[in-house]
């Protein structure tokens, strides 16, 4: 049984059902309670060998995971080697890095080795974790424990800085937004109408971004520091992966698009010039808005997005891409087109799943209209109280609580922001309802404890630009 049929194979005992079901997707098994129901198979089982598994980011930090899995031998052990990479791929997307260290059965090492060189969802992660953003495809290190790295991981300095006169920028797939920002104040904000993803000359890139820079700079005496935000992965303000510039060529890209942010920050004088993902910077606002620490922020819009803040108020190194983390272990569960992946969070926390659910919802819909436009009917369709637009945000909030609990393992946070336009209208206050009900029946102690939070359009416009224009210090 190969690497990604011991995954899937229907026949899996320990996929059981939620507490919680969502009503239009019956058939949903959430991790969480599969890896329970695993790690208590495997601790009755008199079988079961401990697995140690640190995953390495260069020159960054290590995050070090405790798992088990059947002996080889018991007939269930290729199984427990599939939820292991189940459990890596989570590591993967949320921590990010370039190197896998672990201390097991050499049959779990043969088995990723395979998944990552062989299957199209190991390839997809190997070449765009490891090779887009660490330069090199994933490495599989078979090591005792005691010869782990042990760099920890270091909050970043990076936002919460309101001093001087400061532009803030975010840069989206459809708009550009730049503010110019007085110790904190928004004196100048605006939003600019354009499509990057179908330019492939970087110069147009650059120009555009400047211009926005430029008209924010025009309501400042001075300039003391830069901050921005977009869409993708980004390493020290270095374009890793990114949609925007999707129509650049590979030679082209290495070439000007990678280090395009070095090249505006020595167009302004080299003063400070920071860039990170655009989920960062909606966590950072969130948590500055509500004087907050320890926060997990979620967008749900036509993918998903996720930013982290640490309990003391800072930014962290990590991917925090739970777009691909997987919620639903399940054979048949939906497939990520990009990835070729099954039962990642896009599919459940974006526009894709409302578009996905208005089929079992039995709402009509035109096959080549967009995304958007079926959010849009869905939302009125909510506003008038239709049972079938409830059912699909009933079945959306389900699958936000079970992702809830698999973030949870992976994040150590009390407050969350959710965001998105699938989050908006009535419709959001079902998503969270049912998301609390959730976390009420799986995990009591932990529902107790997290916060929900949310942000008005005007807040969260002034605030992302405040929390971007706050990201460099001024003597970095």
């Amino acid at each position: 049984m190969d690497a990604q049929a011991a995954r899937l194979d229907p026949t899996n005992p320990y996929l059981v059902s939620p507490k919680v079901v969502p009503p239009l997707d019956p058939a949903f098994r959430p991790s969480v309670p599969a890896r329970r129901a695993l790690v208590a198979a495997i601790e009755g089982s008199g079988a079961a060998v401990p697995v140690s598994v640190a995953l390495e980011m260069p020159g960054r930090s290590v995050c070090v995971r405790e798992l088990s899995v059947f002996a080889d031998g018991h007939p269930d052990a290729a199984m427990s080697h599939g939820f292991a990479e189940r459990a890596i791929k989570s590591m993967l997307w949320s921590r990010g890095g370039g190197r896998i260290w672990v201390d097991g059965p050499k049959s779990l090492v043969g088995y990723l080795r395979r998944h990552y060189a062989e299957t199209t969802a190991g390839l997809f992660d190997s070449r765009t974790v490891g090779e887009a953003v660490f330069g090199a495809p994933l490495e599989i290190v078979a090591a005792a424990r005691a010869s782990f790295p042990t760099v920890e991981a270091r909050p970043s300095p990076l936002g919460g800085h309101l001093d001087g006169c400061r532009i803030g920028f975010d840069l989206g797939a459809s708009d550009r937004k730049a503010a110019a920002v007085i110790d904190g104040e928004v004196v100048f904000s605006e939003e600019i109408l354009w499509d990057p993803s179908r330019h492939a000359d970087p110069q147009w890139h650059f120009d555009q971004i400047m211009d926005s820079l430029r008209r924010a700079a025009a309501h400042l005496p001075r300039v003391d520091a830069i901050g921005g935000s977009s869409a993708g992965i980004y390493l020290d303000s270095e374009v890793r992966v990114a949609s925007l510039f999707r129509s650049v060529p590979p030679p082209l890209f290495e070439t000007r698009v990678r280090g395009i942010f070095r090249e505006l920050r020595h167009a302004w004088n080299d003063i400070p010039f920071v860039v990170v993902n655009d989920g960062e910077v909606t966590a950072l606002a969130g948590a500055m808005i509500a004087g907050v620490g320890g926060l997990l922020g979620v967008a749900m819009g036509s993918s998903e997005a996720a930013g982290y803040v640490t309990s003391e108020g800072g930014l962290t190194p990590w991917l925090n891409e739970l777009a691909f983390t997987p919620i639903d272990f399940r054979s048949d569960a939906p497939l990520d087109e990009w990835s070729g992946d099954r039962g990642c969070g896009v599919q459940y926390l974006s526009q894709q799943a409302v578009s996905r659910l208005l089929p079992a919802a039995g709402i009509y819909f035109d096959p080549v209209s967009p995304l958007p436009e079926r959010l849009v009917m869905v939302q009125q369709l909510m506003a008038d109280d239709d049972p079938r637009a409830r059912l699909i945000y009933e079945t959306v909030g389900t699958y936000l609580g079970y992702a809830l609990l698999e973030y949870r393992d992976w994040y150590d946070f009390e407050h969350l922001l959710l965001l998105g336009r699938v989050t908006t209208g009535p419709g959001g206050d079902v998503i969270n309802a049912r998301a609390r009900q959730v976390l009420a029946a799986e995990d009591p102690a932990f529902a107790d404890t997290v916060t929900f939070h949310a942000v008005s359009e005007r807040d969260k416009r002034h605030g992302q630009a405040v929390a971007a224009a706050s990201l460099p210090s001024r003597e970095a």
